[in-house]
């Protein structure tokens, strides 16, 4: 099986990878770097959209197809729960980070502060970064909130929509870009999404020129 996704500064790369290391798929990965995409991800998805997934000769393109596919087609570890209310609940915070969170922060900041970088050469916009800072504020009080009243993101289990939230967060966090100290619900449920085993290797990522945050790999931050 192999895994094609954008370079590690993607969230929905990642999303991927934690959500196959969930389900124990081994996987050989190959990133491509989103200002620059080679020719074979065209062959593949003539949209020339990431992530893709190639296996036994069949070809799965898209976040949501891949994702789902995954959970359905795996007996192990499921992260979507039985009921139609609940899974609702799992895919509408999905959506809410896969969708909402990248428009409001991801493209304000990793945006500015890392593809503008590497794609042109260009320095942030300061009034454009502001917004994205405004914007994660928003969005932290409403983990904190959701976090004081339940175990995970969904509910009293870890979900898909956890793994969309924490594949999100992590990039910011790598940037060292999350005031932690100001959500203590939020950090608690992070500081458990950091110690599982399918999030090890996110933790070893690295954005080419750009050191991580002191903290970003540490499990008591």
């Amino acid at each position: 099986m192999v895994l094609l996704v954008q370079h590690s500064v993607s969230p929905i790369s990642r999303k991927v990878r934690i959500m196959m290391s969930e389900k124990k798929m081994l996987f050989v990965l190959r990133e491509e770097e989103p200002w620059n995409l080679s020719q074979e991800c065209y062959k593949l998805n003539p949209a020339g959209e990431l992530p893709i997934f190639v296996y036994d000769g069949n070809i799965l393109c898209g976040n949501n197809a891949i994702c789902e596919f995954l959970e359905e087609t795996s007996k192990d570890n499921k992260l979507l729960p039985p009921t139609p209310k609940a899974r609702a609940e799992v895919r509408r915070l999905t959506e809410w980070f896969d969708v909402k969170f990248s428009r409001d922060v991801y493209r304000n900041i990793v945006y500015e502060k890392v593809h503008k970088r590497f794609a042109s050469g260009q320095a942030p916009d300061s009034k454009i970064l502001k917004t994205g800072y405004n914007n994660l504020a928003f969005h932290m009080e409403y983990i904190d909130w959701l976090t004081e009243r339940r175990n995970y993101l969904a509910g009293d289990d870890f979900s898909m929509a956890d793994i969309s939230a924490a594949a999100n967060l992590s990039i910011l966090d790598y940037l060292g870009d999350v005031p932690w100290e100001t959500y203590k619900n939020a950090k608690l449920w992070y500081s458990k999404i950091k110690s599982r085993p399918s999030f090890k290797d996110i933790l070893k990522d690295n954005i080419r020129g750009i050191l991580p945050a002191r903290s970003y790999a540490d499990l008591d931050f």
